[in-house]
């Protein structure tokens, strides 16, 4: 059974010196294989394609710092995380909590910053902070909103200066979240494609660290899937229920789920549902091998979910196939009415959030949840960060 309602004890002095010796994990291109050895690359300088972590030990539990309350549990597991000490703000061990029978919740929105995000932004700035500070430089960063705050909030914390580029219609509260931080805020206009270009633009002493293409990011994101298992005994949920956009998450929480598997830690991967909203849905349609067409603009209230051409898309999908998962696109209503029904129930969070519920409860109506099956559906971003109103 899973540990419920526990939010657990922080303890953010891990000390890498208490560590031991790590074997080395790789980092090499997901196309061609050319290996890198520099932790600020993003893309392999041989073709150009994502780079991905390639774990270079077996899981095992008793390796774990069974008193710290944080990601840094897992701390063995992930060799680049140099100055975690200096870079944690408490992120991690997430409550599990039972919504009813068979159905939990991972609140994913009571990390520090209010997001999934501060996973991927520990374990990424645990890496690159002693080099970014060597070179006076500054780290620069493109988000919706999530994750610019999130890192920005990891850039004070790790004394790295930091620009985020952002969407102009960035929800209000994210924006005055980053600002709060101490970070230089961009808004750009246009696609969400012309803000990480603005972002990638080379300038004196900037260091391009955008999350979504940065492989040290989405592996801090595999801690997640560490959790999920412990969380239940080892004897992970029969169904994971996610959110999907640019791929983090979805690719992170994989990425554990096979180590845990290839290690003999679990017996199996659990069964990944990829869940996306009409608009924003290029996943579902690859996935379900339809034609998808983007919407020119963006309008809908999951607005954590705008990739609609995410870099990342033919990663995810062989991901998704190799562990027999499955993708649902929810509609509009669906999302609200989940939306509020999860604020009845007394979880406020992000309408992006209650994608991945709208998609469960379309499941159980299409009798595509076998009953008495374990579920965990992740809500990634607390209600604070939203700009909608209670419509009563």
């Amino acid at each position: 059974m899973p540990i419920e309602n526990i939010k657990g004890r922080r303890d953010s002095q891990i000390h890498v010196s208490t560590i031991g010796v790590f074997m080395n994990s790789e980092v090499r291109c997901s196309h061609c294989g050319q290996a890198s050895q520099n932790v600020l690359d993003y893309k392999c300088r041989k073709c150009g394609h994502p780079l991905e972590v390639q774990v270079g030990q077996d899981f095992q539990a008793e390796k774990i710092f069974k008193k710290t309350w944080s990601i840094g549990r897992y701390l063995k597991f992930f060799p680049h995380m140099k100055d975690f000490d200096k870079t944690t703000l408490g992120e991690g061990w997430t409550p599990t909590v039972k919504l009813k029978d068979h159905v939990y919740f991972k609140l994913e929105s009571l990390n520090p910053t209010g997001s999934f995000k501060d996973r991927g932004s520990a374990a990424l700035l645990s890496a690159v902070r002693t080099r970014i500070k060597e070179a006076g430089g500054y780290l620069s960063e493109d988000s919706s909103g999530n994750a610019g705050a999130s890192m920005a909030a990891y850039a004070a914390r790790a004394g790295l200066t930091a620009k985020i580029y952002v969407p102009e219609n960035v929800s209000g509260p994210k924006f005055s979240q980053i600002k709060f931080y101490g970070a230089t805020v961009v808004r750009v206009a246009g696609s969400r494609q012309r803000v990480a270009e603005e972002a990638q633009k080379p300038e004196p002493r900037k260091f391009y660290v955008g999350h979504i293409l940065h492989p040290l990011y989405r592996d801090g994101i595999r801690s997640l899937a560490y959790e999920i298992a412990e969380q239940f005994g080892w004897n992970p949920p029969e169904s994971v229920y996610l959110p999907v956009s640019a791929g983090t998450l979805i690719l992170g929480v994989i990425s554990g789920f096979e180590h845990l598997a290839k290690s003999n830690v679990i017996k199996r991967v659990p069964r990944i549902v990829a869940c996306q909203t009409e608009q924003v849905s290029p996943l579902y349609h690859r996935f379900k091998n339809r034609v998808y067409n983007p919407p020119k603009k963006v309008t809908s209230v999951a607005d954590a979910l705008v990739s609609v051409n995410p870099p990342l898309l033919d990663i995810m999908v062989e991901n998704l196939r190799r562990v027999k998962g499955d993708a649902v696109m929810v509609e509009e209503k669906e999302i609200l009415n989940a939306w509020h029904e999860l604020g009845k129930e007394g979880f406020f969070v992000e309408p992006s959030s209650a994608v991945a519920y709208a998609a469960y409860k379309q499941h159980v109506a299409d009798e595509e949840t076998p009953a008495g099956e374990k579920i965990v559906i992740i809500l990634t971003g607390m209600g604070l960060k939203s700009m909608l109103k209670p419509t009563r």
